[in-house]
């Protein structure tokens, strides 16, 4: 058995499917090869253009009706299609019972139709008839289970491989790709290590590391994974912003200003890089300069919505409400379904002692995301001053319900438990409040004056 290794360059597959598109469009004539028939239906193959690689192979066929790689290559079109039961009766039908691809496919079609015991005898026979690269032939078997989603079966073949060739990079970004698929982080940068201890200049092993510390929320040593990439290769732009946004998280905001200018330059994407400026100036309380990077970002394109909250929500800090209102307005113009926007806009309102108005925007919000604790709590306050009592206990009870710890959640209880008479209720939410801030008796007293006598 053999395996098949094509090693025509770019120029030459293009050359070929120049010549066979110039053929189909009467324009020339010519002969084309069992290869060159490949080469055309893998080309489309490749680019999704599976009607066209099929019409390849079909015509391909005419001209060559004994070909067993044609007819490989017409399982592989079916596979791509998602019709593994023919390419699977088209391969049972080959003469060449041996041919490495065409048990591959077969093996790939018995895992697409879930005969898993099928496919698993066919991997062993496949590791069975190859002497040398076997570790290779593992790899080709996981890179099967490896598509369809099947990571822990991909993971039996892979550690098989891996006991034959540890030093197979190949196999062991799948392995380590496998590992951060089932959750075993550590696992993973246990492998990536061992890449980059065979090749320390892998800057796609580095990156990889970084994105587990990235998502593991260990933003110093994801910084620490970036540098490498960037020492590697210091236009690696992914890199640069990923980087940024780990010093982001850590709240080392001028890092990542600093990170995402040179992003910023390194890319055409400045629209989007201004916008994580802003942000970063926006954490810093340096509204001005957060306003005129979001500002940069609407010169390139007056409707990014980010951008016209953002300038929104950094006038509202500046007390400038109804510009802010304004920008707000034009943001849920362009999406009404953002729950941030209505809470900022309900802000600015809430602001302008328009309380109706406030309201109206925050019940909008919570409509669009019930669960949403501090906004609920809001509106509950609302309704506490408007003197609705029964309407404010019932949000206090949903904030309740999703989020205990809210801030002062046990005193607005009590409050309004004394104010609609429950006074058992009331006193014993206000002994869960003073448990928590000694100074909420006096804050209660100061709401519920009448309770004085009761509580001393």
């Amino acid at each position: 058995m053999s395996r098949k290794i094509f090693f025509q360059n770019d120029d030459d597959i293009n050359e070929v499917v120049h010549r066979y598109e110039q053929f189909l469009s009467g324009k020339a004539s010519g002969y084309f090869d069992i290869e060159e028939f490949e080469n055309i239906a893998e080309y489309y193959l490749q680019k999704g253009r599976t009607k066209d690689s099929s019409r390849a192979i079909e015509f391909g066929i005419k001209l060559h009706p004994t070909s067993n790689e044609l007819k490989t290559k017409r399982a592989k079109i079916y596979l791509a299609s998602g019709n593994a039961e023919k390419a699977y009766q088209l391969l049972e039908s080959l003469a060449d019972k041996n041919d490495y691809e065409a048990i591959l496919l077969k093996i790939q079609a018995l895992v697409h139709m879930r005969r898993f015991s099928e496919a698993y005898q066919l991997c062993n026979r496949l590791i069975d008839f190859e002497n040398d690269g076997k570790d290779d032939v593992l790899l080709d078997i996981a890179y099967i289970y490896i598509e369809h989603g099947y990571f822990n079966e991909a993971m039996e073949w892979l550690l098989k491989g891996y006991k034959i060739n540890p030093k197979n990079s190949d196999l062991l970004f799948e392995l380590a790709f496998c590992y951060e698929q089932l959750d075993e982080d550590e696992k993973a940068i246990v492998i990536y290590n061992k890449i980059i201890d065979l090749d320390p200049y892998s800057s796609e092993a580095w990156f990889n590391l970084g994105q587990i510390y990235f998502t593991s929320q260990e933003f110093s040593k994801a910084i620490e994974a970036y540098d490498f990439v960037l020492a590697i290769d210091e236009n690696d732009s992914l890199a640069c912003l990923q980087k940024a946004h780990a010093h982001f998280q850590l709240n080392q905001f001028k890092e990542a200003i600093e990170n995402y200018k040179e992003y910023a330059e390194l890319t055409s994407d400045s629209e989007q890089a201004n916008i994580y400026i802003a942000e970063s100036f926006e954490k810093m309380d340096q509204f001005d300069d957060a306003i005129s990077y979001y500002q940069r970002s609407l010169k390139i394109q007056p409707d990014n919505y980010d951008a016209l909250l953002g300038i929104g929500a950094c006038l509202l800090e500046k007390e400038k409400y109804k510009e802010s209102m304004q920008f707000i307005s034009k943001a849920l113009h362009i999406n009404k379904e953002d729950t941030d926007a209505w809470n900022y806009l309900g802000e600015d309102y809430l602001r302008m002692d328009d309380i109706d108005n406030a309201l109206l925007c925050y019940l909008k919000s919570i409509t669009l995301d019930p669960s949403q604790p501090e906004t609920l709590m809001i509106i509950a306050n609302i309704n506490l001053e408007k003197g609705d009592y029964n309407t404010a206990l019932e949000f206090y009870l949903q904030v309740l319900q999703q989020d205990n710890t809210v801030e002062y959640l046990y005193l607005f209880l009590a409050i309004t438990y004394y104010k609609i008479g429950n006074k058992t209720l009331a006193y014993a939410y206000l002994k869960k409040a003073i448990q928590e801030n000694e100074e909420a008796s006096n804050m209660f007293l100061e709401i519920c004056p009448e309770a004085i006598d009761p509580i001393l």
